[in-house]
């Protein structure tokens, strides 16, 4: 993980007045949520009549849970939870006049490459026209309210924008060009140049990040680590696409979330920033920590050690081998660092899994073993 930027070099901005007032798209999803979490956790929603308070828009698809925000829905704060679609403009329009919205912090996508292989259309759909869709009604809202400065756009992409690095290439800066590979990232790049041409052709007060994998609590079974991890406990193969040389950079959710928070108060309209750790290493190895630090929970497992799990199989099309990013522009310009080491995170991580079985019990549906298996069973060993 990158050490702190020492203070002589950092070069903060001046703060602004930090919305209050916020839709979260996705915010039933897995970062969408630990975002809302975090802003109850720091004081960002109150029940005081003039503070802030969070509307939460998510069409509930299958990576939606209503569970991932019981504290919050729960408490006395005022953070809502409206079930609908991005694309639906007439809601949006609702939403934000009623609620006098003064920031969409959008996560909402279909976000999962494997399904975007399979089948690309819902892709285009939610991260393409969707985000046009909140684009052009918060662009109207702005307008009506007298473009405060402090209203933003905040929209929440990915390094996949980037294409694959070779093993030896500099990181991924935010002037690096786009080059996606997946129907998946070649839908959040599109959305990225909308977001762009809305602050460039409008003056909308936008931001746009670029997030390394993430991972911790409540993330859906179908992703890497909570792959691994309840595939242990179920004595399951833990599949590894191809050779299991592929690098990926990875942070915890709260520290993505925290980069998040900061931005809105920080970040320069117009810009985009790289969210990043350094935490680099090959899904391979990846495995291999989490298959260790099962083995060492001391708990009844049906196959032990973890590793006699692992299984190669057939590669995925057009699979990057490699991400990484460069975060230098954020470190300096905030002073931002993250504090979640990679060791401590994945132990967290898996603590949690063990110690949530009912939450990700309910999720292995007939629906999600129709997809393990034509995700998985039709693969041949060996890579």
């Amino acid at each position: 993980m990158t050490p702190p930027v020492s203070t002589s070099s950092v070069q903060k901005r001046a703060r602004s007045p930090l919305p209050r007032r916020l839709l979260v798209t996705g915010g039933a999803g897995f970062i969408g949520s630990a975002f809302v979490r975090l802003c109850h956790r720091q004081g960002r929603v109150s029940g005081d009549a003039d503070s802030g308070h969070c509307i939460v828009l998510d069409a509930m698809t299958y990576a939606g849970d209503r569970d991932r925000l019981t504290t919050v829905l729960d408490a006395s704060r005022p953070t809502q939870l409206v079930v609908g679609d991005i694309c639906d403009r007439a809601l949006v329009d609702h939403l934000l006049r009623k609620h006098e919205i003064e920031a969409i912090v959008h996560f909402a996508a279909e976000s999962h490459v494997d399904r975007s292989i399979s089948g690309p259309a819902p892709f285009i759909q939610t991260n393409v026209v969707g985000t046009f869709t909140l684009l052009d009604a918060f662009r109207q809202h702005w307008d009506a309210c007298g473009q405060p400065a402090h209203y933003r756009f905040l929209h929440v992409s990915t390094d996949e924008v980037y294409g694959s690095l070779a093993p030896d290439a500099p990181a991924t800066s935010e002037h690096s060009p786009y080059a996606p590979n997946s129907p998946y990232a070649a839908s959040k790049a599109g959305s990225d140049h909308l977001v762009r041409a809305y602050s460039r052709t409008y003056g909308l007060p936008t931001l746009i990040t670029h997030c390394a994998n993430n991972y911790g609590p409540y993330q859906y079974p179908e992703k890497l680590i909570p792959l691994m991890f309840i595939n242990m406990l179920l004595g399951r193969s833990l599949p590894i696409y191809g050779d299991g040389q592929q690098r990926r950079e990875w942070i915890h959710v709260d520290d993505h979330c925290d980069a998040l928070l900061a931005l809105l108060e920080l970040g320069e309209p117009g810009e985009s920033y790289n969210i990043g750790t350094t935490d680099e290493m090959t899904n391979l190895a990846l495995v291999e920590v989490l298959c260790d630090l099962m083995d060492r929970q001391g708990i009844p497992l049906p196959i032990a050690p973890c590793r006699q799990l692992i299984q190669f199989v057939r590669d995925r099309p057009g699979h990057d081998r490699r991400y990484s990013l460069n975060c230098t522009k954020l470190y300096h310009e905030l002073g931002w660092h993250p504090k979640i080491s990679l060791e401590t995170g994945l132990k967290d991580t898996l603590t949690w899994y063990l110690t949530h079985r009912s939450w990700w019990e309910k999720l292995l549906s007939g629906d999600y073993q129709t997809y393990y298996q034509q995700q998985y069973g039709s693969r041949t060993s060996a890579p």
